[in-house]
């Protein structure tokens, strides 16, 4: 089969013809359908590293063509999305509900010594997040795939496992944000757009979103947002607390640069709570005062994948959307080839661009 390959830091996505073995155990063969590009495929690639040569890519959807011996969720036929939450389902967390903070995450991947999943010119291939994407067919373990409808366009579908169960599941699992709660998202990317559909599904009455970018901010009002605020002309601690009245009940920050978070605690009122979401710096991070923290019984809480149970809440995220009732089609600004993923990258740089999906693996 072809996959995109990256062989070492800073040497791009290469399509390659590499091998993939036959489902075992828990295995799962999909034929992708779509994949999309997410920045943390590209910082591996650029400048975080791990193992090479990867396949990469950690949001897709596709078909299960084939199943090991020990499957028993998914069945050849069933339309699947991907995600990169790795879970055991049989340690103190997962049986708790907490499968996003697995013990044994690894459980999902082959044992060392086993052969690889993924090989090319007859050497073992990496394969990203247990997923790996980036090809036309891949081999996932059955905890980390959902199944959706049929009738659930692939390109919408695909972001899902990852953009929207991060952006929704932080408003509706990590905040539990209730009816007529204000919430602010801070950054109006792709994934602070699903952070804003979540609020609406949650009956927020006031969702607020900052950027620097008129055109993001343009577009989240097509998402629910009900206040938009450019904070690079206007002083947003300001703007949310003239919005609000006393202050946010809810603060969600995909940013992740240390001076806007520091609004972001600025922005809270008494009993809110600052989520962190965003890592857009090497400074990330936020002092905070416990004598302000304590007064106003205000947290700040860091938060991985929304705090999502992915067998529970992707078909959920795709029974909202074919309710009508969630934007995903907003998200999808372009489509792409498997060759085009370097290309796919720059233009994410363009801020009117939410996400890309490779939708044409031939």
């Amino acid at each position: 089969m072809k996959a995109s390959v990256t062989k070492g830091l800073g040497q791009g996505f290469v399509v390659e013809d590499v091998e993939l073995a036959a489902p075992a155990g828990h295995e799962v063969r999909v034929e992708v359908k779509a994949s999309g590009l997410c920045h943390s495929d590209l910082s591996v690639a650029t400048f975080i590293g791990g193992e090479f040569p990867v396949v990469l890519g950690h949001e897709m959807a596709g078909v299960v063509i084939e199943v090991g011996a020990a499957v028993t969720q998914v069945k050849p036929g069933d339309h699947v999305v991907g995600s990169l939450i790795q879970y055991c389902g049989a340690c103190v967390n997962c049986l708790a509900g907490r499968t996003h903070i697995c013990l044994r995450p690894e459980a999902t991947l082959r044992a060392p010594g086993q052969p690889p999943r993924i090989t090319w010119n007859g050497a073992p291939v990496a394969q990203g997040m247990g997923l790996g994407g980036f090809a036309q067919e891949t081999l996932v373990h059955e905890n980390q795939l959902a199944v959706v409808p049929d009738d659930m366009p692939w390109a919408q579908a695909a972001l899902i496992g990852c953009g929207v169960l991060t952006g929704a599941g932080a408003v509706l699992n990590s905040a539990r944000v209730e009816q007529g709660e204000s919430v602010v998202v801070i950054g109006a990317g792709g994934v602070g757009m699903n952070a804003v559909s979540g609020a609406r599904i949650a009956g927020a009455g006031t969702i607020i979103v900052t950027d620097i970018e008129d055109g993001k901010l343009e577009r989240a009002k097509a998402f629910g947002a009900t206040h938009v605020i450019n904070s690079r002309t206007t002083d947003p601690v300001e703007a949310v607390r003239d919005i609000t009245g006393q202050g946010a009940d809810h603060v969600f920050d995909f940013v992740g640069v240390r001076s806007v978070t520091a609004q972001g605690m600025q922005m809270l009122g008494k009993g809110g709570g600052l989520y962190l979401i965003g890592v857009g710096g090497a400074d990330a991070g936020i002092d905070v005062s416990a004598m302000v923290a304590l007064s106003n019984s205000q947290k700040v809480q860091g938060v991985y994948m929304g705090s999502s149970h992915l067998k529970r809440d992707i078909p959920f995220y795709a029974s909202m959307y074919l309710q009508g009732r969630m934007n995903l089609d907003d998200l999808v600004s372009k489509e792409i080839g498997l060759a085009d993923i370097d290309s796919g990258y720059e233009s994410l740089k363009d801020g009117t661009t939410a996400r890309v999906v490779i939708t044409d693996f031939s």
